[in-house]
C-alpha cells in the first residue's frame, strides 16, 4: 500500500514538474555571425572546425532554405529585429562612411558630422526586446549593433537592458577602432577600458556575465551578434585585407607559406594578404567564435536551462572573402543565392524542434519577430505591418511554410523568389530566371523557356517595391519626408 502511495506521489510530482516546465516562458539565445558562408560548418565542410555549432545542429535543426532580407550588414539586422522589410522600416542601405575606402582616417570632429555618426533606425520602429519586456524579459546585446550611434538609436533606447559592443559595421578586433575612431560602447558610453583584447573574447565575457546574473525564473533574451568573421576595419592594408584571429586558432589550420603579396590599396602599391592567408584567418575567426558559443552552451547546461532555451544561429548575410558558399552562386552584397541564403540553425527541445534534422522549408529572418512573440506570449505591435510569419509548426515538421515569396533590392541589384522560381538582376553580373528545385547554383537561365513566369515575377517585384517603398508610411532617414 505504501509503495503504491509513493508511486502515485512520484507520478504526480513528475507531472507537476513537466507542467511547470511547459508553463515557463522560454529563454532566447540569438547568435548572429557576420559574413559566414553557407558551407562554413564543420558538419558540412571538413576543412572548417566548428564543434559547438555542430552540436546545435545535432541537437536541433539546420534550416537549408533560410534567407536574410538584405545581402549585407545593416539592413539585414534591422529587418530581423523588426520583422519588416528594409524598405519598409527605412534602413535599406548601409549606415557607413565611404571615405575609408580611399584610405582616409577621420579625426573626432570630422567624424562627428558624418553619416555613420548621425544615421540610425527610425525611433518609431519597434524591436524584438520591446515586445518581450511586458512579459518580464530581461534583454542584453553583446556584439555588433550597427543601427545608429546617437543615444536615441542605441540599444538601451530600443528595449535592451544592457549593451556592450561595437556600434558600426566593423572594427579592428584589437584596437576596437573604426578607421581611426574608437567604436566600443558600454551601454550608452564609449569605453576604451578593454582596448587590446580580442573582440570575440569580450562579447563572450559579457554574455556569460549576463547569464550568471540572471535570477531564477527570470526569462531572458540574449542577443549575441558577433562581428566575426567580418574583415578587419583597419586602414593598414596588411590588416584590412584579412580577418584578425588569435594565434592559437590560426595554428589549428595548415600553415600558410605566403602571407602577403604585392598588390594595390588606395591607388598605391602595397603588401596585401594572399587569398590563402585570408581563408586561414577567416576560418580561425569562425573557430574562435565557435569556442565562445560552446562556453555559452555549457553555461546553459550548468544552469539547467538548455531544454527551455530557444537557440537560434545564422549569418547576417552570405559569406565574404575567405568563406565557402558552396553550392550557391555569389556571396555577400549580391542577390544571387550566395548573398541571401545563409547558414541557419535552431534548437529548442521543449518547443518540439526535432533533433538532428534538416528542414528545407522556405523561411526567412523576417519570421523571427512574430515567432519569438508567439513563443513568449508577447503581443505584436498594433497598426504595424509585420512581414514575417510564425514558423514553429513548420520547424516541427507539422505544416509547410506559410511563406511563398520574398524580395530583395540592394541599389540596382534585385531578386524575387516565388515558390521555387527565382528572378535575379545583378546588373553588370547578369541575371536570369532559375528553378531552384533543381538548379540551386543558378546556372541555367530559363528566361526564354518561361517568359510568362519571368513576367509574373517582375510584375510582383514591382508591386512589392511600390508597397514597401512608396505606399507605406515614411520611415527612416533614407526617405524623403
Amino acid at each position: 500500500m505504501l509503495a503504491g502511495k509513493i508511486f502515485w506521489i512520484g507520478l504526480a510530482s513528475l507531472l507537476f514538474a513537466n507542467l511547470s516546465a511547459q508553463s515557463e516562458k522560454p529563454n532566447i539565445l540569438l547568435i548572429v555571425s557576420d559574413d559566414q558562408g553557407y558551407n562554413d560548418l564543420g558538419q558540412l565542410n571538413s576543412e572548417i572546425i566548428t564543434p559547438n555549432l555542430d552540436r546545435i545542429a545535432r541537437e536541433g535543426t539546420r534550416l537549408s532554405s533560410f534567407y536574410v532580407a538584405w545581402p549585407a550588414c545593416t539592413p539585414s539586422r534591422g529587418a530581423f529585429l523588426t520583422g519588416r522589410y528594409p524598405q519598409r522600416n527605412g534602413i535599406y542601405d548601409m549606415i557607413r562612411n565611404e571615405a575609408p575606402d580611399y584610405g582616409h582616417r577621420y579625426d573626432e570632429d570630422e567624424y562627428a558630422v558624418t553619416w555613420e555618426r548621425i544615421g540610425g533606425m527610425d525611433v518609431r520602429e519597434i524591436l524584438i526586446p520591446q515586445v518581450l519586456k511586458p512579459q518580464g524579459y530581461v534583454s542584453g546585446i553583446f556584439g555588433k549593433w550597427d543601427l545608429g550611434i546617437s543615444k536615441r538609436f542605441l540599444p538601451l533606447a530600443r528595449g535592451f537592458d544592457s549593451f556592450y559592443g561595437l556600434v558600426n559595421t566593423g572594427i579592428d578586433y584589437y584596437t576596437h577602432e573604426r578607421y581611426g575612431v574608437h567604436s566600443m560602447f558600454q551601454d550608452n558610453e564609449r569605453t576604451e577600458e578593454d582596448r587590446g583584447t580580442y573582440a570575440t573574447y569580450l562579447f563572450e565575457r559579457e554574455a556569460l556575465r549576463f547569464l550568471e546574473e540572471r535570477k531564477d525564473n527570470e526569462p531572458f533574451f540574449l542577443y549575441l551578434p558577433f562581428n566575426a568573421p567580418h574583415n578587419s576595419s583597419s586602414l593598414d592594408p596588411k590588416i584590412r585585407g584579412t580577418i584578425q584571429a588569435p594565434a592559437e586558432f590560426k595554428e589549428m589550420y595548415p600553415p600558410v607559406e605566403n602571407l602577403f603579396k604585392e598588390g594595390t590599396k588606395y591607388g598605391e602599391k602595397a603588401k596585401v594578404p594572399t587569398s590563402e592567408a585570408r581563408q586561414r584567418d577567416f576560418r580561425a575567426a569562425v573557430t574562435c567564435m565557435d569556442a565562445s558559443i560552446g562556453k555559452l552552451l555549457d553555461s546553459l547546461d550548468r544552469k539547467g536551462l538548455t531544454d527551455n532555451t530557444i537557440v537560434l544561429f545564422f549569418s547576417d548575410n552570405g559569406g565574404g572573402g575567405g568563406s565557402s558558399n558552396y553550392p550557391l552562386r555569389g556571396g555577400k552584397a549580391r542577390t544571387w543565392e550566395g548573398g541571401i541564403r545563409v547558414l541557419a540553425l535552431a534548437r529548442w527541445p521543449n518547443g518540439g524542434i526535432p533533433a538532428g534534422t534538416v528542414n528545407d522549408a522556405f523561411l526567412t529572418s523576417l519570421e523571427l519577430f512574430p515567432s519569438l512573440a508567439a513563443a513568449t506570449g508577447s503581443k505584436l505591435p498594433e497598426d504595424v505591418k509585420i512581414d514575417g510569419y510564425n514558423w514553429w509548426a513548420t520547424l516541427k515538421g507539422e505544416t509547410e511554410s506559410p511563406r511563398n515569396e520574398m524580395f530583395w533590392k540592394r541599389k540596382g541589384r534585385k531578386s524575387a523568389r516565388i515558390g521555387n522560381w527565382k528572378w535575379v538582376d545583378m546588373e553588370e553580373e547578369g541575371g536570369g530566371l532559375f528553378d531552384l528545385s533543381d538548379d540551386l547554383g543558378e546556372r541555367d537561365d530559363l528566361s526564354l523557356q518561361h517568359p510568362e513566369v519571368l513576367k509574373r515575377l517582375k510584375q510582383r517585384f514591382g508591386e512589392w517595391y511600390q508597397e514597401t517603398m512608396f505606399d507605406a508610411e515614411p520611415r527612416g532617414s533614407f526617405k524623403d519626408f
